[in-house]
This record gives C-alpha cells, sequence and structure tokens, in this order.
C-alpha cells in the first residue's frame, strides 16, 4: 500500500521528480560525458546558492527585466501570462525558462546526484540546453518554467499539453489534459512541506487559468513511492499503472470535478 502522507523522504524525493521521457534519454546518450567521480548516492546532495546577479533578476520589476516573460502564443493559454498565486509556502510564480539566462541554473540543479539519479540531464550545461530548445523553440505544446518562491528561483518545471505529448499513447488522454514535470532544485527547500503545497497550488493555478482542462496529470517512476505520496497529498488520484518507454510510472489525475471535494 502506498503511503498517504507527504515526508521529508517524500519532498526529498520531489528533487527528481517525474522526468519527461526525452529527458531522460537526452541522459541516456550523454551520460559519458558526465563527471565520472559523481556520487550517485542521494544522500550526496550540493548546496547550491544562487548568484545575486540572478536573484535580482527576480526580484527586479518587469521594467528591469524587460517586460513580461510571458508566451502568449504557446498551447497553454499563456503560461507567462498567468501571474503570481498565494500559497501557504508564500507568494509563488511560474516564469518561463529563458535558455541565455537560465541554463547555467538548471544545469547545476540537473548535476545535484538526487535529481540527476531521475532527469539524467547532468554533465556539461550544453545537456541541459539541448533539452530546453525543442521547447522554448518549438510549438508551444510545452512551457518549461523556474519556479520562483517569494522572489527567489527553487525549482524547475515543465508545465505541458499530456494530450499532444507522448504520454497520450499510454492512457485514454481528453482534449486539454494538462502535465506536470517538476523538480524542487534547491536542497534547502526540500524535507520542509514545499513539494506537496506548491503541487497542490500549481494544479489549482492551471485548472483556474485553463478554462478548457479539466484534468492535470502527471506519471512519477512507480518505485518512488515518496513522490506518489506527495502528489496523493496535494489532492491527486492513483488513475493507474502505465509502461513509458524507460518507466513504469504511476499515473496520477487531479480533477476539476473534484476540486470541491480536495
Amino acid at each position: 500500500m502506498l503511503p498517504t502522507d507527504a515526508s521529508t523522504d517524500a519532498d526529498t524525493a520531489l528533487a527528481a521528480q517525474t522526468a519527461p521521457v526525452s529527458a531522460r534519454a537526452a541522459g541516456a546518450r550523454t551520460r559519458a560525458g558526465t563527471d565520472p567521480g559523481a556520487a550517485t548516492d542521494c544522500e550526496d546532495t550540493l548546496d547550491l546558492r544562487l548568484p545575486d546577479e540572478l536573484i535580482a533578476l527576480f526580484t527586479a520589476g518587469p521594467e528591469q527585466t524587460g517586460g513580461t516573460t510571458g508566451n502568449a502564443g504557446d498551447l497553454l493559454d499563456g503560461v507567462g501570462d498567468w501571474g503570481p498565486v498565494t500559497t501557504t509556502a508564500g507568494v509563488f510564480q511560474l516564469v518561463p525558462v529563458r535558455t541565455e539566462r537560465d541554463v547555467p541554473l538548471v544545469s547545476r540543479w540537473m548535476n545535484d546526484p538526487a535529481v540527476a539519479a531521475f532527469w539524467e540531464l547532468a554533465g556539461h550545461e550544453s545537456v541541459v540546453e539541448k533539452h530546453l530548445r525543442p521547447q522554448t523553440d518549438g510549438d508551444g505544446r510545452s512551457v518549461p518554467c523556474l519556479g520562483v518562491l517569494d522572489g527567489i528561483p527553487m525549482s524547475y518545471w515543465e508545465i505541458y499539453r499530456a494530450d499532444l505529448d507522448p504520454l497520450a499513447r499510454h492512457y485514454p488522454a481528453r482534449p486539454h489534459d494538462t502535465g506536470i514535470h517538476l523538480l524542487i532544485g534547491t536542497v534547502a527547500d526540500r524535507g520542509r512541506g514545499l513539494g506537496t503545497a506548491l503541487l497542490r497550488a500549481v494544479a489549482d493555478h492551471i485548472l483556474d487559468r485553463r478554462p478548457a482542462c479539466a484534468r492535470v496529470v502527471a506519471e512519477p517512476d512507480l518505485r518512488n513511492t515518496p513522490s506518489v505520496s506527495a502528489f496523493l497529498s496535494a489532492g491527486f488520484r492513483y488513475s493507474a499503472e502505465v509502461d513509458l518507454p524507460d518507466k513504469r510510472a504511476a499515473l496520477m489525475v487531479r480533477e476539476r470535478g473534484l476540486r470541491a471535494l480536495l
């Protein structure tokens, strides 16, 4: 039986959450370029501090950062224009990735052993850039974002059209199903209940901002029971097991019609 409460282990697992199939495949191809001495034990994590100039980009107003980071042409109703949402952990916002600005930070997170074990995007910054470019330069069906909490970037998210994703071949997808991939990148933010709080807030935000979307879905590795537990605690239900090319996954679903009961 899966646990139903989000523990410290659940938040640690969310640091290496629901990596998309493409990320894991890319990691497998580039694994030879990673540090051969890198640890594989998830306890051996890195204490990553953001450069002051990067923090300043997110604490500055729109006039200092060049205006909105939104992409009104995406297929997700303009993720960058969704704006902030107040959560139990603070004010949170999804800020679409700018590769020229954000690759170093995302790459640093991907090189944390706890994250690399699932995302498999460790190595040179070019590995992460190759993963991001098809999304930032694509048709808008997937939007990579930094999760910014109280002005500080602390997590990485991919909000994507699950009905237009390869995942749709593995479950009975409905039009406008919206998927989530995420990782909590900052070591200090793990083990504090943030994973569950942010999952709940982002799922609600998606349903609020995407009227055509009736369901939010995710597919954590079935073996990652702490992550499955965090989704359950955030109001997702365990729908099915699905065989994806790189893993057997737990299909987690948050339905609009059940929001009032959660």
